[in-house]
C-alpha cells in the first residue's frame, strides 16, 4: 500500500483540472503541463485529473492514465493525486493499478453510471477494486448510493481516507461527519457554491472547477473558512460565485464548457469539451467574457500578492 496519508494534507482546495485537447482531440501535452504546472505555483496540492470536470465519461481509460502521468511529473513530491476509477469492475481495476504505475497517490471511486444500485453491490464494487490496487482510496457520493451507512462501514478499512460528498443535505452530511468514528476527511464535493457551509459542518476542504481559472482565489477563500474568517471567506465568495453560478445553469450542464471557454481567456486553448457536452452560442460566450472580467482582474491582483518580491 502507498504511504499513508494525513488527514491535514486532504483539507484544503481539491482541483479538477480541465482536460486540454489539440486539433486532432489527442491530450495536448505540452498545454496540460504548462496548465498544471501553474495550478501547483498557486499552491494548489490535491489533484482530481480526469475527474468530472476533466470530462471524465468522454475519457479513455489510457487518457486518464496519462492526465495522471502529467500531473506527476509537473508537480512535487508532496502532491496527493487521486485517480477517477468507475465502470466496468475489472476495468476499474486495471485502471487503479495502471494509475497508480504513473504516478497516482491513490484512487476515488467515481459516482456509479450502473442502473439497479444497492450497498451491497456497491461495496463488492469497491472492495473488489481495492484489494487490487491497496492504495489510499476516496469514495463519490452524489446520490443515494452509495448510503452515508455504507460509507461509515467503510471508514474502518485503513485504506478509505476520505469521501468527496455531494448531496448537498448539510443536516445528513453533519449527522454523518458526526458518526464517523474512524477519521476519515469529508469534503464537500459541490464546489465554491456549496463549501462555506460544508466546511461549518464539519468539512476541512472542497472540490474546485473554478479554480482552473482563479486558482489563487479559491485557495484563499479555503484559508479564511479554515481560520474561521467567515467574513473574509464569503467577500471571496461572493467574487468567485459568477463562475458557479453560470456552470450551475440548465442541471449543470454548463459545468464544463462554461470553464473551457473561460480559460481561453487566460491565453490558453484547452479545445473544446467532448460530446456531448453542450456547445456554446456567441451570446453566451460573451456573458462569460464580461462575467470574467472582475474574477481574472481579482485573480491577478491577489496573484500579484502573493508573488515572491524580486
Amino acid at each position: 500500500m502507498s504511504p499513508s496519508i494525513e488527514r491535514q494534507q486532504l483539507q484544503t482546495v481539491h482541483i479538477v483540472p480541465l482536460t486540454a485537447f489539440d486539433q486532432q482531440d489527442r491530450i495536448n501535452v505540452e498545454m496540460q503541463s504548462a496548465h498544471t504546472t501553474k495550478l501547483y505555483e498557486a499552491g494548489m496540492r490535491v489533484y482530481l485529473p480526469g475527474a468530472g470536470t476533466s470530462e471524465f465519461h468522454s475519457l479513455l481509460p489510457e487518457e486518464i492514465v496519462q492526465l495522471v502521468k502529467i500531473t506527476r511529473e509537473v508537480t512535487g513530491p508532496e502532491t496527493l493525486i487521486f485517480a477517477p476509477i468507475g465502470y466496468q469492475v475489472n476495468a476499474a481495476k486495471q485502471l487503479a493499478v495502471d494509475c497508480l504505475e504513473a504516478g497516482a497517490t491513490g484512487i476515488m471511486f467515481m459516482p456509479f453510471a450502473h442502473p439497479y444500485m444497492s450497498d451491497r453491490g456497491a461495496e463488492e464494487y469497491y472492495r473488489a477494486v481495492m484489494d487490487a490496487a491497496d492504495c489510499p482510496t476516496l469514495f463519490y457520493k452524489k446520490a443515494a448510493i452509495p448510503s452515508d451507512e455504507l460509507l461509515l462501514e467503510l471508514a474502518s478499512d485503513e485504506r478509505a481516507v476520505g469521501v468527496k460528498y455531494s448531496v448537498n443535505q448539510m443536516h445528513q452530511f453533519r449527522t454523518t461527519v458526526s458518526a464517523d468514528t474512524e477519521g476519515m476527511e469529508w469534503v464537500c464535493g459541490s464546489a465554491e457554491r456549496f463549501a462555506p457551509y460544508y466546511m461549518l459542518a464539519g468539512s476541512g476542504g472542497f472540490t474546485s472547477g473554478a479554480g482552473n481559472v482563479c486558482p489563487h482565489l479559491s485557495l484563499a477563500m479555503h484559508a479564511a473558512f479554515l481560520s474561521g474568517d467567515y467574513a473574509e471567506g464569503m467577500r471571496i465568495q461572493q467574487q468567485i460565485l459568477p463562475i458557479e453560478d453560470y456552470r450551475a445553469r440548465c442541471g449543470d450542464s454548463f459545468n464544463i464548457s462554461m470553464l473551457k471557454y473561460a480559460i481561453t481567456l487566460t491565453g490558453a486553448d484547452f479545445g473544446p469539451p467532448r460530446p456531448p457536452q453542450r456547445t456554446l452560442t456567441s451570446e453566451q460566450e460573451a456573458e462569460i467574457r464580461q462575467l470574467m472580467e472582475p474574477v481574472l482582474a481579482a485573480e491577478a491582483e491577489l496573484a500579484q500578492q502573493k508573488s515572491p518580491v524580486s
